[in-house]
């Protein structure tokens, strides 16, 4: 692998075009990607006589290209500071299954109090005083794709843990 992608280096670097699957391969290497998201991208590179789906098939088959393994890794870069609304949003536009994302989804459901508590505890410093306080941290929360129990939740956890 290493040789491989010092070869793609020297034929970009001489000019010369890189194959689909080599250019597939350097986006694969740099980070995990959707098929449909692979193929969005090496679309305006396929030539008419090239078979793109073809390529992805093989790819997933060789264990280069996986849309489970896809989701999980979106999951872990994003868990931190997101909801599972967006989370989930963010894989349905990025072409994922819902069988791919369901047991990584599920996981980060049981979490979610917790995730949504921590991301309120960075930005806030206390519970709301005012209700446009309040509206304020609930859009907070809502926009980053908490659902409105959890955001009741935290919010009553805030006053609670509040000194008085």
């Amino acid at each position: 692998m290493p040789g491989q992608v010092r070869a793609q280096g020297r034929a970009l670097s001489q000019g010369r075009a890189l194959s689909l699957k080599a250019r597939a391969l350097r986006y694969l290497s740099q980070r995990e990607h959707s098929r449909a998201e692979l193929e969005r991208k090496l679309a305006p590179h396929a030539q008419p006589e090239e078979d793109l789906s073809s390529l992805l098939d093989s790819l997933a088959l060789q264990g280069w290209l996986s849309d489970a393994r896809f989701a999980q890794s979106l999951v872990h870069r994003r868990a931190s500071r997101y909801g599972i609304r967006r989370i989930t949003a963010e894989l349905d536009s990025l072409g994922v299954a819902e069988a791919d994302s369901h047991a990584v989804l599920l996981e980060l459901r049981q979490s979610e109090a917790e995730r949504a508590w921590q991301t309120w505890a960075r930005r806030f410093d206390g519970p709301p005083e005012s209700p446009q306080e309040m509206a304020r941290q609930q859009r907070f929360l809502f926009q980053r794709g908490y659902g409105a129990e959890v955001i009741r939740s935290v919010l009553q956890r805030a006053r609670e843990a509040a000194p008085r």
